[in-house]
């Protein structure tokens, strides 16, 4: 894995043009390798892109929603992922199943390697292995190669390893 303070300050110039020209982490991520010659995934672009605080410009949607459908649909995201962060242990998902949700699991003893460990399944179904290494970094680990998870899959992704990590 990569880290921001693994780049130059011209890398990170790049990156901050890339988005500002309207990029998103896929082209930001493709980007790296092909003019810059580094390596790294899909997350690890997303961590370096927040890390940095650069921020991803999202087209408007045609269809607007109102303030108040908004705040329904923000809302029903965050119930999403429900369960105390005490149930992070075991091998048991947290919350309650549903068709928009992410399903976690945390190993009672975690891989070679790595200081927590579990598998997740998207919201489209899709399994992985989650890692923290020895350093503190992440890690994911899909089933399908190349899968590239969706930007609120990765948000409730980063929300569970937070409550991880603050215990």
């Amino acid at each position: 894995m990569i880290s921001s303070s693994d780049l130059s300050e011209e890398q990170k110039a790049a990156m901050a043009q890339w988005a500002e020209e309207g990029a998103d982490l896929s082209d930001i991520q493709k980007r790296l390798k092909g003019e810059l010659g580094l390596n790294v995934t899909y997350m690890d672009a997303r961590l370096l892109v927040l890390d940095l605080s650069i921020e991803i410009k999202v087209e408007e949607e045609e269809e607007t929603d109102s303030p108040d459908e908004a705040q329904e649909v923000q809302k029903q995201e965050e119930v999403a992922f429900s369960g105390p962060p005490e149930a992070l242990g075991g091998d048991a998902p947290l919350g309650e199943p549903s068709a928009n949700s992410v399903e976690f699991t945390t190993d009672e003893v975690a891989r070679p390697g790595a200081m927590a460990s579990g598998g997740i399944t998207f919201s489209d179904g899709v399994k992985a292995v989650w890692l923290i290494d020895e350093y503190g970094r992440p890690g994911l680990e899909p089933e399908t190669p190349g899968y590239q998870p969706t930007e609120a899959d990765l948000g409730e992704f980063e929300k569970h390893l937070r409550a991880l990590l603050q215990g």
